[in-house]
């Protein structure tokens, strides 16, 4: 029986991480087994190991080992056997993997293009993860930036979607912390296409970041974390991509009476992360992109909102080829070099990290 290769994350200790093999599963009925190809390391990755039990992505690819489990990422694989009607050896498929060499699935159909994996314990877990879609066709040479912008900017598109739907909460500023970040990145430039905006883009980010984020050209102002009380004090909302207690303690405290809303959505500055922290005005509500997705299928309809997203990330994909720079990583091992600049916060935001396994 041949081995499997996983990278496991500490639960407790994300930055800490081991490489280990183990045996392959043997398949059952209606399962198939995909050999992951490559897939995409971002600070997405980060907040997904530190929020595991929070939100649990620690369930979606179980481990027997205590306080060890597998980070989800995005990316291509390959089924390499199957004992399923629905797929067939030879098709590619681009979805949420493990970090690891090999996955093992029970897919049923899922429209035409698309199989939802219906293992037991991932049936009570948010269905948009669950959902893998045919890539057979797509040129491999767009593999790297569908996995590194996708999931990043399906949640930029969906946080700028909710704020319109919610008439911007009638903020006159919105700011966006680490707007570095590619997810941040994106809902900055959701916003500033948006015709006759009502509203201020405010890029927050550290000093290092800072001319990164202002030559982007998406935002009216930039902001450092050391200047948070410099904020104009108008009518606010606050879109969270880094989860720093002090900063959103700080930030709060300069626009008590003037902030509208304030949402969590990632929590890149992990080790600064503090959910019980007091701060004035209201209280943080974390943004969970899943749920937007169904509003807008009973909205819209099926299908359009799933539109919407690849289209709108083919048009940050078009613009990114002129800042993004490509790094690969060969092998498993190689993958352990960019998760911990990521998770110590040194990662350049002008590089997206590709692993080929």
């Amino acid at each position: 029986m041949s081995n499997v290769t996983q990278v496991l994350t500490h639960t407790h200790k994300i930055t800490e991480q081991k490489l280990v093999n183990v045996p392959s599963a043997v398949l059952s009925d209606g399962q198939a087994r995909f050999r992951i190809e490559r897939f995409a390391l971002t600070a997405n990755n980060v907040t997904y190991a530190a929020s595991g039990f929070a939100i649990g992505y620690w369930k979606f690819f179980p481990t027997p080992q205590k306080d060890w489990g597998l980070v989800p990422v995005w990316g291509f694989a390959e089924v390499v056997e199957s004992t399923s009607d629905v797929v067939s050896v030879g098709e590619r498929f681009y979805g949420f993997y493990p970090l690891a060499s090999e996955f093992v699935m029970q897919p049923v159909a899922h429209g035409g293009n698309a199989v939802r994996d219906v293992a037991r314990h991932r049936v009570d877990l948010p269905a948009v993860y669950n959902i893998y879609t045919r890539a057979s066709s797509a040129p491999k040479a767009s593999d790297p930036y569908q996995a590194l912008m996708q999931p990043l900017i399906a949640t930029s598109y969906l946080l700028y979607d909710w704020l319109m739907d919610n008439e911007w909460f009638e903020a006159k500023q919105i700011v966006i912390g680490s707007a570095s970040s590619k997810t941040g990145l994106g809902l900055t430039a959701f916003l500033a296409k948006h015709v006759d905006k009502p509203f201020e883009i405010v890029g927050l980010t550290s000093k290092r970041n800072a001319d990164f984020v202002g030559e982007l050209g998406f935002c009216d102002q930039v902001v450092t974390y050391d200047d948070v009380e410099a904020l104009d004090q108008v009518v606010s909302v606050y879109v969270d991509m880094a989860g720093n207690g002090d900063v959103k303690q700080r930030l709060h405290a300069r626009l008590d009476g003037h902030l509208k809303h304030s949402v969590a959505v990632g929590i890149s500055h992990w080790d600064q992360f503090a959910p019980q922290i007091e701060v004035a005005g209201p209280k943080p509500e974390f943004f969970f992109a899943p749920s937007q997705i169904e509003k807008r299928k009973k909205d819209w309809g099926k299908g359009v909102i799933e539109q919407k997203i690849g289209e709108a990330t083919q048009m940050i994909v078009q613009d990114a080829t002129r800042w993004l720079s490509l790094e690969t990583h060969n092998g498993l091992e190689a993958a352990m070099t960019p998760y911990a600049a990521l998770a110590s916060g040194k990662a350049n935001p002008k590089t997206g990290h590709v692993v080929e396994v």
